[in-house]
Order: C-alpha cells, then sequence, then structure tokens
C-alpha cells in the first residue's frame, strides 16, 4: 500500500508496543505498525513523542468569550456575571460575535483542540445573533474542528416571556444539543422536564449547567437523574459545574456518583470558572468548589475537565489549553500518583469524547486521521509538565504547527 504520508517512531497513547509508525491515506489512518516500508511516501520522525487523537473540549461558551473590558468583574460573583454579560450581549452583532469567537476558537485548535462543544445563549433580548454567528463559524473552521452547537437559555427559560420560541426556533435551524440553566428559574424542575422535552421533540442530547454552588441540601442533579431514566435518555445527558457534589462527604458523594451513573448521566467539571466564582462569601478557608472529577470515574460516571468561559466576567482568563486546565485541576485535587496523573489526560480526550458521543474517534486503522503530538513521551509527563502540542492533523491535513522550544547556546 502506498501512503500519502508515514508518521514514524510515534508514541501513540495507550498503545504499549509503541513506538509505532502510523501510515495515512485518504485522510484516514490505513497502517499503524512497526517499521512502514521506507521511501513510500513522505516521512516524519517524531521521536518517541506522544500522539493523542486530539483534545475534546465539551464545554465552553464562545459567544461571550473576549469581553473584558465591556463588563465590570468587581464582586466575582456569578450574579454580576450573568448581569454584566445579559447587558453586554444587548449590543452583540453576528460580526462581533463572530471576531471574538474566532479568536478563542483558533487559540483552541492551536492548542490541540480539533473536537468542541459550545454552548450558545439564546433568548428574546440577544435572538439567534450568536447562535447564527457560531453556526457561520462551525462552517468555516470544518477543515481544523468539529464542532457542536449547544443553545441554552442563560437568563431562565420558564420565568423569560417568548424565550421557548427562540430557542425552538434555534433547534429548528439545526443546533447540535439543547441545554438549561434550571437554578435561575422558580420552578427548577419544570425547566429540567421543558428541556427534555425539546431533546425529546428534536432527537438531540442534553447539557445543563447545574447545580452550581455550595449547598448540597437543595440539588437537582437527582431529577435530571430521574427523568434521564425515565425518557430513556440516559448516555444522552450531561451536567457541568455540579460543585454540589465537592461540598458533599464522602458516603453522600458517593452515593451520588452511584445514582449519576446508574442514569447515565455524566459530569464536566470545569475547573477555572468554580476556582473564580466560588466561596465568595468566605474570607478565610475559602472552598475550592472543585468536584473531584477522577473520583467520579473510578466510581462508573463519565466525567471530564473543561473551560467554560475566557476573558470575560465568569473567568477573566484562559488561553483554550486543555493541557494546562488538567494540570490546573490535578494541582487543585492533589493528585500525585503516576496512573491517576496519566488518567487526568483522559478526562481532555477519550473521556471527554465519550461525553460527545463520539463514533470515530481514537487513533485506530479506518478512523479519521485526526491527531495531535506532544512534545513529551508519556501521559504523565503531559500532565505535570503542561507539555506542549507541536503539530495536528485533521482529515489527514495539518491544521497547525507550534514548533518545540529551542536553547540558542553560544559556540
Amino acid at each position: 500500500m502506498t501512503f500519502d504520508l508515514i508518521l514514524r517512531n510515534a508514541r501513540i497513547v495507550d498503545r504499549p508496543e509503541s513506538p509505532l509508525d502510523i501510515g495515512i491515506k485518504d485522510g484516514r489512518f490505513a497502517a499503524i505498525e512497526v517499521g512502514l516500508p521506507k521511501g513510500e511516501a513522505p516521512d516524519q520522525n517524531l521521536h518517541g513523542r506522544l500522539v493523542l487523537p486530539g483534545f475534546v473540549e465539551t464545554h465552553l461558551h464562545l459567544d461571550k468569550s473576549c469581553l473584558l473590558g465591556r463588563c465590570n468583574c468587581d464582586s466575582g460573583t456569578v450574579q454580576e456575571a450573568v448581569a454584566e454579560v445579559a447587558k453586554a450581549k444587548r449590543d452583540f452583532t453576528e460580526e462581533d460575535v463572530y471576531r471574538r469567537a474566532a479568536r478563542t476558537l483558533e487559540k483552541a485548535i492551536s492548542h490541540g483542540t480539533n473536537l468542541m462543544r459550545t454552548h450558545v445563549e439564546v433568548d428574546p433580548r440577544v435572538g439567534l445573533t450568536s447562535f447564527r454567528a457560531l453556526k457561520k463559524l462551525k462552517q468555516d473552521y470544518a477543515w481544523a474542528i468539529d464542532l457542536q452547537l449547544c443553545v441554552f437559555p442563560q437568563e431562565g427559560l420558564l420565568d423569560d416571556p417568548g424565550c421557548e420560541e427562540v430557542m425552538l426556533q434555534a433547534l429548528r435551524e439545526g443546533a447540535d444539543v439543547v441545554g438549561g440553566v434550571p437554578y435561575l428559574d422558580r420552578d427548577a424542575h419544570g425547566q429540567i422536564a421543558k428541556i427534555f422535552q425539546m431533546a425529546r421533540e428534536f432527537d438531540v442530547d442534553i447539557d445543563f449547567h447545574l447545580d452550581f454552588d455550595l449547598d448540597p441540601a437543595h440539588a437537582n442533579f437527582g431529577e435530571v437523574c430521574r427523568q434521564a431514566q425515565a425518557t430513556g435518555w440516559g448516555g444522552r445527558v450531561a451536567i457541568g459545574h455540579a460543585t454540589k457534589l465537592s461540598a458533599m462527604p464522602r458516603a453522600d458523594f458517593e452515593a451520588a456518583a452511584r445514582r449519576l451513573a446508574d442514569a447515565g448521566v455524566a459530569v464536566t467539571v470545569l475547573p477555572a470558572t468554580d476556582l473564580f466564582l466560588t466561596g465568595r462569601n468566605h474570607d478565610h478557608n475559602v472552598p475550592r468548589g472543585v468536584t473531584p472529577a477522577h473520583r467520579l470515574r473510578a466510581l462508573g460516571v463519565t466525567a471530564n475537565i473543561s473551560t467554560n468561559n475566557v476573558l470575560n466576567p465568569f473567568t477573566p482568563f484562559g488561553d483554550v489549553s486543555l493541557i494546562r486546565m488538567i494540570n490546573l485541576y490535578a494541582n487543585v485535587a492533589q493528585i500525585g500518583r503516576i496512573e491517576e496523573l496519566a488518567a487526568c489526560l483522559d478526562m481532555v480526550t477519550s473521556e471527554s469524547a465519550r461525553l460527545l458521543n463520539t463514533k470515530d474517534y481514537g487513533i485506530a486503522v479506518g478512523h479519521s486521521a485526526d491527531l495531535v503530538v506532544l512534545d513529551c513521551e508519556t501521559k504523565a509527563e503531559a500532565v505535570c509538565e503542561i507539555a506542549q502540542p507541536i503539530f495536528g492533523f485533521k482529515t489527514g491535513i495539518r491544521t497547525f504547527v507550534r514548533p518545540a522550544a529551542s536553547l540558542l547556546k553560544p559556540v
């Protein structure tokens, strides 16, 4: 067989027989084995560097990224963030949203992300402005990244007249996922039921912002689990933040994890935002508010790490680097065992792809030739050293390069 390209001496993630050669043809992995014949195609020696299928971002807000300078960030509370963005988005245009989102998306691509779910605010004030801008962005950047659009009501659904109609129109126009923020309606369970109704009508997955405070006594995840089981939507539902779980005693946490696992409800932990917004009423011993995703996984829950917000009042920093995010998570979660550090990488790759129900993910013969090369040899090194991606491919086409740093030693 002839190939379009051969990547030699690749240390493929979770393939202990590495290093291997990877043959790419017609945008797919055509061969993965030791010592592919030389002279059959252009080749590149990776010198034992780690190769991944690419990073997977499951929870980001492209439409409201890069708003610093337009919004106040004085108290650092979620209430302030919602109010400030609500004011700012009244002036959004499709061109403005597209420009800011493209800036953020390009950073994500250059950091090795090639699969993403972004949440998009739709309501009677912003209408479909952001959704239509991101729909165009999805088309324009399909050469480098697969983008899912999750429409949701940031300012409430049942208590915001006209919002349901806007969400339904977005779903008619091709939104991939539907989301909700139950704690912003007086009838949180009513919003949850409405979101499940929409998901069933349009046959789409669900992704909630849920249980975003530190009082575990009033959690909504149980109702989400009940609805997932009652409707048969298990495996198609995710909840983001779930910081209430971080405040539970071990026995309660384990019971909650079993409930989530049994119902097929996944959890996305968002370390940067959760650290920034939670515990604002504490003046000492400030709680982290970061749910231990690795402990959820150990109890059978699909759990991953994601970015959430970038350069806005919800999170006034960030570069959309998922390798940096899991390093932050490992620090906060006090993870030190090599196998647990290595498993952190799964929570921005294979586990995240599982949450998105991705069918063609992974470095295997016949799969789409999507990959990222990190400047390290092991998964644990990637997490501990924030190993940088040096290049990536999407369907066999090189999408970015970030050459490894080199010292200019005096002769």
